[in-house]
């Protein structure tokens, strides 16, 4: 269905005075300060007034503020009705102020009121009031034909261009509203994603940590339940505290990456070797900075990896290898294989989904199976 331009009322942001400028706002008020004090100059002026009747006139300009003050919210409400009925009575009020001796009175209200209708009534109604009123100020204007024309014609206009300004700045406010609705929706994205990044990040070292200290607690119930010695068995309870502090160093040190404080990707595969017997890194091609969620998604894969070599093939040989590509970080992890150890059946199975789903929400890959000798497991990622 087509707008009807005729039917259409003024937007409420052009109607109101939301977006006007202070000095525009301030000519606006002495304007009408203006108009007041020259229709209570005119008031005291005639000397005919005294007692009732200067009464009277004083009371018949308050209601004319106070109409017109209704006027101007009835039509910011779009009521169409009590717009229009309000107008009726400011042009009746015109009128007998124009019998009574208040000419000047009642030219004022009579092109206030042709000027207000164009500018904030829809056209379809604004035409008839408006061409009412400035027809009654022609009837008494006593200048020439062509002054009045010309005067009248310039009314129209002026309340013409009174309507498109406010539309205008009505626009410009209807825009600034939706560009910051959509800035706001932005940030709560924003934000929405950090919570999600971060969640996941704390997910990956938590699910790390847990499973690697599964697995010495389920060695040390298995060497419980065939009556191994106690320095066995202490041994295994030692080695999951171990991963339980090292758990919390890396859930604070992501913690770190997510606030852009990390080590270098070299020195953290070179520290992380260290505590795996029999296990090796290269680092080829030429070394860069990586993004942060590039940077955390190896390490959180390289810890995976080797998590799953001990717990289905301990004491594997594992080759590391890391190559910086041009466009993207190619992490390679390798075992010798081995028979499946005791605490192959532990863990919930979620790591290599997990790793696969953090190297998929950064446009990379990640592929694992069995090598020529054990299991290998390729990550991807692009920089």
């Amino acid at each position: 269905m087509t707008d009807n331009a005729w039917l259409r009322w003024p937007s409420r942001e052009a109607l109101s005075r939301v977006g006007v400028h202070r000095a525009r706002r301030a000519l606006a008020r002495v304007t009408r300060v203006l108009v007041l004090a020259m229709l209570i100059a005119t008031t005291f002026t005639n000397t005919e007034l005294n007692g009732w009747a200067l009464a009277g006139a004083i009371t018949g300009i308050v209601v004319c503020g106070v109409l017109a003050w209704g006027f101007w919210r009835t039509t910011l409400e779009h009521r169409l009705l009590p717009s229009l009925g309000l107008l009726v009575l400011l042009l009746a009020l015109a009128a007998v102020g124009q019998d009574v001796g208040f000419r000047v009175a009642a030219v004022v209200l009579w092109c206030g009121c042709a000027v207000s209708a164009i500018e904030r009534l829809p056209l379809a109604a604004a035409l008839p009031f408006a061409a009412v009123a400035l027809g009654a100020y022609a009837a008494v204007n006593n200048d020439d034909w062509l002054t009045t024309v010309a005067t009248t014609v310039g009314l129209a206009l002026a309340g013409y261009v009174l309507r498109l300004d406010a539309e205008a700045r009505g626009s410009a406010q209807r825009l600034l509203a939706q560009e910051r609705a959509a800035r706001a929706a932005e940030a709560q994205s924003a934000a929405l994603g950090e919570r999600a990044r971060i969640a996941r990040e704390i997910h990956d070292v938590l699910a790390h940590s847990l499973s690697a200290q599964l697995v010495h607690l389920e060695a040390a119930r298995l060497l419980i339940e065939r009556g191994a010695d106690r320095e066995t068995i202490l041994e295994r309870v030692v080695a999951a505290r171990g991963m339980a502090r090292e758990g919390l160093a890396e859930t604070r040190q992501a913690l770190s990456a997510l606030r852009g404080e990390m080590s270098p990707l070299e020195d953290f595969l070179g520290e992380l070797v260290t505590t795996a017997d029999g296990a090796e890194v290269m680092v080829t091609g030429e070394r860069q900075p990586l993004p942060a969620e590039a940077s955390q998604a190896v390490r959180r894969v390289a810890q995976e990896a080797l998590t799953n070599v001990r717990k289905h093939a301990p004491g594997a040989r594992v080759h590391i290898r890391l190559d910086y590509g041009e466009h993207e970080v190619t992490l390679d992890v390798r075992d010798s294989g081995g028979k499946p150890g005791e605490l192959s059946a532990s863990g919930a199975g979620y790591g290599l989904l997990g790793m696969r789903e953090r190297a998929e929400l950064l446009g990379g890959s990640l592929d694992a199976g069995p090598g020529e000798e054990g299991f290998v497991v390729t990550l991807k990622v692009p920089v």
